[in-house]
């Protein structure tokens, strides 16, 4: 799975790929979608028991979903795939990518059933990016939105629903948030260092045969890195590797 040219097996299974836009996108959907946390505190509170590389993986790993919902519908999608390798990337390093900027002038509408779906996404993940690089103890708080996002837009829930929960799991075993017992500042000023927890891949999301290791974990990261044209990637801080 060493690009995202690759469906993987259970985004296949949910029909998402080239089924109809049939979900509901009225004002209310789109109103829950972007001020989601009121209503969904056990999501809230599942997604802070993971640590902060963690959530950078499950941010690509949903994001993934939407781009391939959306594929063959809307011409977003190839700068959607281009913040989805960022975001492995800025798991390896952060300062080996730029901040995933979107729509920084408010000019885009969240109406539509298409765009506006897409555009609920990046905005969600450019806030999670931001915090990210900020070292926000509150990063957590924003996949709030992203995760209603992709179910909401998945034809088989179910499949969605099931994958998600065992993600979680996996999640917390491999990835537990260290402060997620602790009273934060709501100020939001603190800042938290991820820079030492253990790196995670997309395998660990997609592929039913992945063990999870620290050093398999490393060494897939590393190669799907390495297999990236960071030359086309205008998010990308890496030279291009030499042919």
């Amino acid at each position: 799975m060493r690009n995202l040219n690759n469906v993987p097996k259970i985004i296949m299974e949910s029909k998402s790929i080239g089924h109809p836009i049939d979900y509901k996108w009225t004002k209310k959907k789109i109103n829950k979608l972007l001020d989601p946390i009121e209503g969904n505190d056990d999501l809230e509170n599942t997604l802070m028991q993971i640590n902060h590389k963690g959530s950078i993986g499950l941010t690509a790993a949903l994001l993934e979903w939407v781009y391939w919902r959306f594929t063959g519908y809307s011409q977003t999608t190839d700068d959607t795939q281009k913040r989805i390798e960022a975001l492995w990337c800025s798991i390896n390093n952060r300062e080996q990518t730029n901040p995933l900027l979107f729509d920084t002038d408010f000019e885009v509408s969240a109406t539509g059933s298409v765009n506006g779906a897409l555009w609920i996404a990046l905005m969600n993940v450019r806030m999670i990016d931001v915090r990210y690089r900020k070292g926000s103890y509150f990063l957590q708080n924003d996949l709030v939105g992203l995760a209603l996002l992709a179910r909401h837009i998945t034809p088989k829930k179910k499949n969605f629903d099931n994958w998600f929960a065992q993600t979680i799991i996996k999640l917390t075993h491999s990835h537990p948030n260290p402060y997620k017992n602790d009273t934060l500042d709501e100020s939001d000023e603190a800042v938290y260092d991820s820079s030492n927890e253990p790196v995670i891949c997309r395998e660990f999301f997609f592929d039913e045969k992945f063990k999870y290791s620290l050093e398999a974990s490393e060494n897939a990261i590393h190669a799907m890195i390495d297999n990236l044209d960071h030359k086309a990637n205008s998010f990308s801080n890496l030279p291009k590797k030499a042919s």
